[in-house]
């Protein structure tokens, strides 16, 4: 029992760093990754009652803080957030070992169940469970970008003159998603940028310059930027792609987008079937369905997209390089947080992408619902919207049962797609 003025359980003495074991990392983290239902709202849930409620690694202000930074990165935020309370407790081991317990389970529950939906010829009722499934995916899009819209515009509304740009910052994003899917990360970099150039213009603070000195004078000649940026990869409309071009589409999902895991449908879909044809439409709402019945991250639904590209091994390869982002901003920046919510530079970034990510995950919306096929379908999806939307059911729950009515009408013999 606790003494009256003691630190918690796990505490550090003193105020240092709180210590745990790498055992008791693995063990803890490999629970959340496994548990771990509901996406970055439960993550973040989870995280708190293991460091900060039922631990004390953490005190309530550091993990807010951490949370904030986290959002400030490119890449899946509640994963950092994982990764960076694993480093607080235990250092460089703790955040790979604590990363890799929240990860693989999620991974490997992907590439299980891509197993049995992405294959060659699946039984129907599979078939119809996941198109069920799919058929309910845009209403989980919009859903998700409605959970990020009212506390965004609220934070925009409490600033002068901002409330347009945002707006405007939201429909690119929105348009981008529904019209360019494989070019959505150019507007998302290009909505940060021009916030940021706006806000140094309005003399919003010298330290917005920084980035902008940091940056070679070479990198930004428009040869040199569209060289890096490859813009000629989405416009292979007729290859199957190569390894090299899974590898972008997955550094893509997990390290240039910003404002929560849904934003990397459309990113994905771009890519995965327009561009290369790994997979068709009806393949990918499966993926997507997939990674949201799963624990853990929803980035880890990219490893679908490489089973459909390249079999396991080219899941595996997407996994790693998606998420192989998240763990670098940690080991190499973790004890750099504080300084990153406070830099005006990344906030101001953050301004303009953020919005602009929203958006385009409500504009996921539109080449999702144009996915479906069959009437049923689209049955499945207005009753899917009134249950989430209406009604505010889970998502989870929700996406079953329209598996469970997919299957249903393949075993009543009726169309699939």
């Amino acid at each position: 029992m606790t003494e009256p003025g003691a630190a918690p359980c796990g505490a550090a003495p003193g105020g240092g760093r709180a210590e745990a074991p790498l055992a008791t990392v693995a063990r803890e983290w490999t629970r959340i990754g496994v548990t771990g239902f509901g996406g970055p709202p439960a993550h973040i849930a989870l995280l708190r009652k293991l460091a900060v409620d039922r631990e004390g690694w953490m005190d309530h202000d550091e993990f807010e803080d951490a949370n904030a930074a986290c959002s400030l990165l490119p890449g899946p935020s509640s994963t950092q957030l994982a990764i960076f309370c694993a480093y607080r407790v235990a250092g460089w081991p703790g955040a790979i070992v604590g990363g890799l317990g929240f990860v693989v389970p999620a991974v490997v529950m992907i590439l299980a169940l891509s197993l049995v939906f992405l294959s060659g010829s699946p039984p129907d009722w599979i078939r119809g469970a996941g198109a069920g499934a799919g058929a309910a995916v845009a209403a989980v899009a919009v859903r998700a970008g409605e959970d990020l819209l009212r506390p965004s515009f609220a934070r925009a509304r409490a600033e002068d003159g901002a409330l347009i740009r945002w707006a405007a910052y939201g429909v690119a994003g929105g348009v981008a998603a529904a019209t360019i899917g494989p070019w959505l990360v150019l507007v998302l970099l290009g909505c940060g940028l021009l916030e940021l150039l706006i806000r140094r213009a309005t003399g919003e603070g010298v330290a917005l310059i920084a980035p902008l000195v940091a940056i070679k004078t070479a990198a930004l000649r428009p040869s040199a930027l569209l060289a890096k940026l490859d813009l000629a990869t989405p416009l292979a409309a007729v290859t199957t792609g190569s390894v090299g071009d899974l590898a972008w589409t997955a550094f893509k999902v997990g390290g240039l987008a910003f404002g929560g895991g849904f934003v990397i449908v459309p990113l994905m879909q771009g890519d995965a079937v327009h561009a290369y044809h790994w997979m068709t439409n009806s393949e990918f709402l499966n993926a997507v369905a997939l990674g949201q019945v799963t624990p853990g991250p929803v980035v880890a639904t990219v490893a679908a997209v490489g089973y459909g590209a390249y079999g396991i091994g080219g899941g595996l390869l997407a996994a790693l390089v998606a998420f192989l982002p998240s763990f670098s901003f940690i080991l190499l920046g973790g004890g750099r947080f504080e300084r990153l919510r406070g830099n005006p530079s990344a906030r101001a970034f953050l301004a303009g992408a953020g919005p602009a990510a929203i958006g385009a995950i409500l504009g996921s919306a539109v080449p999702l619902t144009g996915a479906l096929s069959e009437l049923w379908q689209f049955v499945v999806l207005g009753v899917a919207a009134l249950a989430l939307l209406v009604a505010r059911r889970g998502v989870v729950s929700v996406l079953l049962t329209a598996g469970a009515v997919g299957a249903a009408v393949a075993l009543a013999g009726g169309p699939l797609p």
